[in-house]
């Protein structure tokens, strides 16, 4: 959530704050989501371990590099070239927007795969991580655009995201490595 707060922000100065901006921002990350849901529960079906789940916490990190690398210099490009806000935002958002959301909406299912003991409890089981995760995505909302915003630049917070996503990587992959070594 806080990286669709920003993609908010991102894009205003070029294609304002209308509702085509929001309509792109969101279609695009529910899009996104969906496909990381898929992928993710794909990709849990084959060997899960701690180690592989890291690394799709690693996977989104790197997938928010090109935000801050090249960002700027993207929405320069697509604003030169696509003065409607409505598709100029909809290329936009596609294009900075996409890979990340779907690299981030992998972990979920996969989460749950780790977490499920027995198949009798995966309802219970999903059911406490989404809690889990909504609160937490409320949360970083109410930080994002209550607080992070009005200190911070947008790209100082981009490498909170991507640290975190960096230490989270680590600590699973970490726990993961210490389970196979006896």
């Amino acid at each position: 959530m806080a990286i669709e707060l920003l993609g908010g922000r991102i894009l205003a100065p070029y294609f304002g704050n209308s509702i085509y901006v929001w309509g792109s921002l969101i279609t695009v990350f529910m899009l996104a989501l969906s496909i990381g849901y898929l992928l993710g529960g794909r990709f849990s079906l084959r060997n899960p371990s701690l180690l592989r789940f890291g690394s799709l916490f690693l996977f989104s990190a790197a997938a928010v590099l090109p935000l801050l690398f090249f960002g700027n210099d993207f929405m320069d490009i697509v604003f030169e070239h696509i003065e409607d806000p409505r598709y100029g935002s909809l290329v936009a958002s596609l294009v900075l927007f996409f890979l990340p959301t779907v690299a981030l909406g992998m972990i979920s299912p996969y989460a749950v795969r780790l977490l499920v003991e027995h198949r009798d409890q995966s309802g219970h089981v999903a059911g406490k991580l989404y809690f889990v995760s909504t609160i937490g995505s409320a949360l970083g909302t109410l930080l994002t655009s209550f607080y992070l915003v009005l200190y911070f630049e947008v790209n100082q917070i981009l490498v909170a995201i991507f640290a975190a996503l960096i230490l989270c990587g680590v600590v699973a992959a970490g726990a993961g490595r210490r389970t196979l070594i006896p």
